[in-house]
């Protein structure tokens, strides 16, 4: 099966040509200048970049793949979550070119995809299905973090979630409070490596807590007014990397712990961690180190499907068209920008 994706959920616009499972191209436009003026995302915006990419980005993802739109057996895209007007864009195209082609449409969980995506790599990148095992999976994106146990392909269920702030949205609006350029994720996680982790103690929220779930608010009002009881603190170059460090090792520790423990209830041999967060330093340093020390094999998404992208919508979407595991999406349905994973 040759089958073409559309990925445009917030801030990236992204196609992908994936056939019986291997990625032949996986395109992204990003837009991360155009908000970075605002200091996080525009909707209205989005939407607009994402009509004026979504031709282009279209283009070269046939051409790199070597396809021509006759040559499509099957179309998909991201169906939710996400920002309602993003999503429209994609959707909507992907709707009309299966209408058009006269060819199945299916409307993928981007969660879901991204539970699925460290099952995908190498080189060339294809889905490795037959190495699969089941796992408790930790899905940290800009927007949510969850814990999941995959007892097999397509059989899964959400252990816990974020009851406020995600860590993604903690390491973003810190790093603004600090005043770090957008996005302040990854620039907080590169001067983190040059502080010293243990130079600052901030709460650890729920790191104790029985429960799956995940709260960070409160390490983010931590974190306000230590900077507001220390004015001129961040001026010291040394004293930035140290407050970054401190934060991230909070931050990670919570994840791991979480993580690591869920893993050991539920008697898995493997975990697996993805999502745009996933490229942090620490996180995959850590979580390595513990896997390792409980002989766990861990499995984490490839830097390149960790942040939106289509490749891991078209994956998904064609073993499910494959399997008959998912259903066709009929081509009036909507979009569903609230879409848990359950």
């Amino acid at each position: 099966m040759t089958l073409i994706a559309i990925e445009s959920s917030c801030d990236e616009t992204s196609v992908a040509v994936v056939r019986d499972g291997t990625v032949l191209s996986n395109q992204v436009a990003t837009q991360i200048q155009m908000h970075a003026e605002y200091g996080g995302v525009v909707p209205e915006l989005a939407s607009r970049e994402h009509l004026k990419n979504l031709p282009h980005v279209a283009a070269e993802a046939l051409r790199q793949a070597g396809v021509k739109v006759g040559d499509l057996d099957a179309v998909a895209a991201t169906r939710g979550p996400g920002l309602p007007s993003a999503l429209l864009i994609g959707y909507n195209a992907a709707q009309a070119l299966a209408f058009v082609l006269e060819k199945p449409f299916i409307g993928v969980n981007h969660h879901e995809a991204h539970l699925y995506s460290p099952w995908i790599g190498g080189d060339p990148v294809r889905a490795d299905w037959e190495g699969f095992v089941p796992s408790v999976s930790l899905i940290v994106s800009g927007g949510h973090t969850m814990l999941v146990h995959v007892e097999g392909i397509l059989r899964h269920r959400l252990l816990g979630s974020t009851i406020d702030d995600a860590a993604g949205e903690c390491f973003d609006k810190i790093a603004k409070l600090m005043g770090l350029p957008y996005p302040g994720g990854p620039k907080l996680d590169q001067l983190a490596e040059r502080g010293n982790p243990a130079a600052y103690e901030f709460p650890a929220p729920l790191i104790h807590d029985p429960s799956h779930d995940f709260s960070f608010s409160g390490l983010k009002t931590s974190v306000r007014y230590f900077l507001r009881d220390r004015p001129g603190l961040l001026d010291d170059t040394g004293a930035l990397c140290d407050v970054c460090a401190s934060v991230r090792a909070a931050i990670v520790r919570v994840l791991v712990t979480k993580t690591m423990r869920a893993a050991r209830q539920l008697k898995v041999s493997c975990v697996t961690a993805s999502g745009g967060v996933t490229c942090n330093i620490a996180l995959r340093r850590q979580l390595a180190a513990a896997c390792q020390k409980e002989g766990l094999q861990l499995r984490l998404a490839v830097p390149s499907l960790c942040t939106d992208n289509a490749g891991m919508i078209a994956v998904l979407a064609e073993y499910k068209l494959n399997s008959r595991a998912g259903s066709e999406t009929w081509l009036d349905e909507d979009i569903l920008p609230g879409w848990h994973l359950g």
